[in-house]
């Protein structure tokens, strides 16, 4: 969880100097060539401010949203958030392990996948022999938990 928040604000960092910074510059420069109307650069640059601008906003909050989260109120005995689970595919018979974690640490070929996809969804609040079926594009999974670890045993 210490690396997306330090990723996201590396990121942010990186974007207010380019909005603060770099971005002013280059609208300076354009506008030297003058008519505006017709200014390539010009445009580019606004429409690149206006992108950075509104990627800025959704960063911060996605940094405020991180720091709200009380590790303490993640279950201990259930899947949540940071937790690692070994499921039985009852249908293909075989034994898949996923970890439970942010949309932005999802990567789901290497078992990464988000709280809020489909199967992490599934699996959220969930208990060792638990069972649970879920609509997956080639048709129903049906998946029972075999071994759980959460964020604490994790920590250890």
């Amino acid at each position: 969880m210490l690396d997306i928040k330090k990723k996201l604000q590396d990121e942010i960092v990186s974007l207010e100097y380019e909005l603060r910074n770099e971005l002013p510059r280059e609208i300076l420069k354009a506008r030297a060539h003058g008519d505006l109307k017709e200014n390539a650069e010009y445009h580019a640059a606004k429409e690149r401010q206006g992108f950075v601008n509104a990627k800025l906003g959704q960063l911060q909050k996605r940094l405020a949203d991180f720091s709200m989260i009380d590790l303490t109120k993640i279950p201990r005995d259930r899947a949540g958030l940071g937790s690692r689970v070994v499921v039985l595919d009852l249908k293909k018979d075989e034994q898949v392990t996923y970890y439970l974690v942010t949309s932005e640490e999802a990567d789901a070929p290497n078992g990464r996948v988000s709280t809020s996809s489909p199967i992490g969804k599934s699996l959220l609040g969930k208990q060792v022999g638990d069972t649970v079926k879920m609509q997956a594009p080639g048709g129903v999974k049906e998946l029972e938990l075999l071994e759980l670890l959460t964020l604490h045993d994790l920590e250890k």
